[in-house]
């Protein structure tokens, strides 16, 4: 249960910020859906308007990386994180983006092999090697 008051639609009109925001999503994504994310933040008109903003910089088509590895990397941290409610969301995201099963299921075994890499490296609290370091470091 949410811990917060998610904005319906009616609620949404009464406030310009968060209207001009959710008219913006739906406009961007091209469908009427509004997440719960967005509904939650719109209780917070300013940070719901500034996370939009960088969340459409960072993951627009724009970039040197391409849609579908940016929605994979939000995976990977989102699961990292614990965050179901965005590996739930960005795993959608992907698949509309044309993630397959396969890479679906390449995708959970990197990320499940970097989780138990990660702690091996941390308990042991192997040095990294001077090879892996830039020039200075």
């Amino acid at each position: 249960m949410a811990t917060i008051r998610l904005w319906s639609d009616q609620d949404a009109a009464n406030d310009p910020v968060v209207a001009a925001v959710f008219a913006d999503i739906r406009a961007t994504r091209r469908s009427d859906f509004i997440n719960n994310i967005w509904r939650g933040l719109a209780n917070d008109p300013a940070l719901l308007e500034r996370t939009w903003a960088n969340l459409k910089t960072v993951m627009g088509p724009d970039g040197a990386l391409d849609p579908l590895t940016k929605e994979l990397i939000y995976i990977a941290v989102s699961t990292m994180n614990s965050c179901g409610y965005c590996v739930h969301s960005h795993t959608a995201a992907a698949r509309a983006k044309g993630m397959t099963d396969a890479q679906h299921g390449e995708l959970l075994a990197v990320i499940s092999m970097a989780a138990y890499t990660n702690s091996l490296a941390t308990s042991m609290q192997v040095p990294v090697d001077p090879e892996f370091l830039q020039p200075g470091q």
